[in-house]
């Protein structure tokens, strides 16, 4: 299981130790930020991917369902808040839970949970011997996606986001180093921002990683070493 990265947005010093409590006890979570209103968490938003985003509603400026529309992608979010009758308004907005303050550490569970079940992938076969048969899901707007691994030609850096190239381009709220603990060896980073899978390798032409599809990939000079390793 992954570590979920969290935020924990609110704008009561109180609360905000309450969550980061909660958080502290549950092992595959981690607070990357702790912030006080809605632009805190913009800016995090702006810097980092995150997993979750525990969400206060009343909030000083922008309230949290302002802020959470403005999103265009947003991470699984879990609405803590005093105030019942936002429910419905937060549903609308696709969060995962609304947990109504003061809450448990058992209530506060059960809502990751929900979460947690997003992130798992399908288990791999152990006595599988073809790569071809094997694949993961990763989360990309709102919707868990099944990716065979080898149809996997590259993998793409994208802000706080990986673009994964098959046929068709995935666009996942992932790093690319956390997607490319979950891939096999034969998927190698040849550039901060790319890495391979070896087997859709055409060519290496001076600092340029040409793919079957005559896709033209840059090698950075870190990397280079390495991937010419493999081709010995």
């Amino acid at each position: 299981m992954k570590t979920l990265k969290c935020i924990i947005a609110d704008d009561e010093p109180i609360a905000r130790d309450i969550v980061e409590n909660y958080i502290a006890e549950i092992p595959y979570l981690k607070l990357s930020a702790s912030c006080k209103n809605a632009f805190e968490v913009l800016d995090v938003l702006q810097k980092e991917p995150v997993d979750i985003l525990f969400l206060d509603i009343n909030m000083p400026k922008l309230s949290g369902l302002s802020m959470l529309r403005t999103l265009q992608h947003k991470p699984e979010v879990i609405v803590t808040t005093a105030y019942p009758e936002y429910a419905i308004e937060g549903f609308e907005l696709s969060v995962t839970d609304y947990l109504l303050k003061p809450f448990s550490l058992e209530r506060f569970l059960q809502a990751v949970m929900k979460v947690k079940k997003n992130f798992i992938s399908e288990p791999q076969p152990q006595n599988s011997q073809e790569i071809g048969d094997k694949f993961i899901f990763v989360k990309s707007d709102k919707k868990l996606i099944k990716i065979v691994i080898e149809a996997i030609s590259h993998i793409e850096a994208y802000g706080n986001y990986v673009k994964i190239h098959t046929q068709e381009m995935i666009l996942t709220a992932q790093t690319l180093t956390d997607i490319l603990e979950t891939l096999p060896p034969q998927f190698l980073r040849i550039h901060k921002s790319f890495a391979i899978n070896f087997n859709h390798l055409k060519l290496i032409d001076a600092n340029q990683a040409v793919m079957k599809t005559n896709e033209k990939l840059p090698i950075g000079k870190s990397y280079k070493k390495q991937l010419l390793k493999k081709t010995l």
